[in-house]
């Protein structure tokens, strides 16, 4: 039976940008494994199908607020010992990391979690991450996303160097099967790696490789590639139209499955519209007007730092005449056409999730959408992007969790030890 999948995004102290600045947020806990910990548990608890962290490899401006702290793939080793069930996914740079580093890391974490890790494959975006790794720039937008495909092959190529029967630990024979491991020789464009790996292959065979792309690259690769993709989606007219691209970009591609489309959500979650309202309005009346701008103008690509804050906002160039990330850029267009605000609402609206689609309301009324999306082609399942946390994530489980649970579209307990099972993909048991 279908069921909806959701997935908790772990940022900071909350994915609006303000949150760390509120009387009760957890910003000197930040550096402690137990704000981690007890936000994987209550996720868990609320049977998500995993958590998830982005990553950055330069720091834009300390005095807007934390983003993250500890480097991700470490902390995901750390959680894998705490928690039993849920799943745990990172983000992996094509561009900054080689395969095999990946690859080995992933397995092992692998091991670790006992088959609950996946990997958001990304090519990272700004000049501050590239000149941290060697480059004057970030290279070419069709550069790095070649990169990024033979990357993945790379790494999927090294899992496949082993058997899943390979070890025997035979003690009057062989520790393990000779011909159960191969060198797999990958001379590409981008990388020379011979293999195999020094890990047995993973529990799951091959982590779950989830994709982000929102430009003409991104989906292609992540409907050629992906096994399940993170997705910006301003209202349900946006999801469905990312949502029935990817799938068809996906059969012909020759891939028969449907690909596990979650995008983003924010939540403000309370017994009232007007206590959710309340609120929403309290974090945003701590917003600082200088970093909103700064952060408008880093996802339009220009200094809005000049502009009148409670006029109409100035015209923006056509996408397809955009060169920067045009996801967030999009969606940015569409809430201009749709909301037409002032500079002053935009930011606003940006504060919390930089556009991702908004719910603010009862428990009923937020089930009620997004159960309009998983039934309409517009979602399989949500990335949840609480705008506070702990508070956030503590609201959405005790209050929202429980009424999809009673209408049947979320599951009540775990089936499954895998994230794989969790999101009913096959196991790749063998090469």
């Amino acid at each position: 039976m279908r069921e909806m999948h959701l997935n908790l995004f772990i940022f900071g102290c909350g994915h609006h940008r303000a949150a760390w600045r509120h009387p009760q947020s957890a910003v000197e806990q930040l550096s402690d494994i137990s704000y981690y910990t007890n936000l994987a548990q209550i996720a868990e608890r609320g049977k998500f199908d995993a958590i998830f962290f982005a990553d950055w490899h330069a720091i834009d401006n300390i005095a807007d607020g934390p983003r993250s702290y500890f480097d991700p793939l470490t902390l995901l080793a750390a959680l894998a010992g705490v928690t039993e069930k849920i799943g745990l996914i990172s983000t992996v740079s094509s561009t900054f990391t080689t395969p095999f580093h990946a690859a080995r890391t992933l397995a092992s974490l692998d091991h670790l979690s006992k088959g609950r890790i996946g990997w958001n494959v990304v090519t990272s975006m700004f000049d501050s991450e590239a000149r941290n790794h060697g480059y004057e720039s970030m290279p070419p937008h069709e550069w790095r996303y070649g990169r990024a495909a033979e990357f993945i092959e790379a790494v999927q190529k090294l899992w496949d160097s082993w058997d899943a029967d390979t070890i025997t630990c035979d003690r009057f024979g062989d520790y393990a099967r000779k011909d159960g491991l191969r060198a797999i020789h990958h001379k590409g464009e981008h990388f020379t790696t011979q293999g195999p790996l020094t890990i047995p292959r993973p529990p799951q065979g091959q982590p779950v490789l989830f994709q982000a792309g929102a430009s003409d690259q991104g989906r292609a690769l992540a409907a050629e590639k992906a096994e399940a993709i993170y997705a910006v989606a301003y209202d349900l007219p946006a999801a469905q139209d990312y949502y029935r691209d990817i799938q068809r970009r996906a059969k012909l591609a020759g891939r028969d499955a449907g690909i596990p489309v979650m995008p983003g959500l924010v939540t403000y979650v309370a017994s009232t519209q007007a206590e959710a309202k309340a609120k929403q309005r309290e974090l945003d009346e701590l917003l600082p007007t200088a970093d909103s701008l700064r952060q408008l103008g880093m996802f339009i690509g220009q200094d809005c730092s000049g502009w009148e804050l409670d006029a109409p906002v100035p015209a923006l160039p056509p996408l397809e005449d955009f060169t920067g990330p045009k996801g967030r850029y999009a969606t940015i267009l569409r809430i201009l056409e749709t909301e037409q605000p002032t500079l002053r609402q935009l930011l606003g609206r940006l504060a919390a999730g930089g556009g991702h689609c908004t719910i603010v309301g009862t428990p009923e009324a937020i089930a009620d959408q997004m159960e309009l999306w998983w039934r309409n082609e517009g979602a399989d399942g949500f990335n949840l992007m609480p705008p506070s946390l702990p508070s956030s994530i503590e609201d959405f489980v005790e209050q929202v969790v429980p009424v999809l649970q009673k209408r049947g579209v979320f599951r009540t307990e775990y089936q499954t030890d895998t994230l794989r099972g969790h999101l009913s993909l096959p196991l790749t048991d063998k090469p």
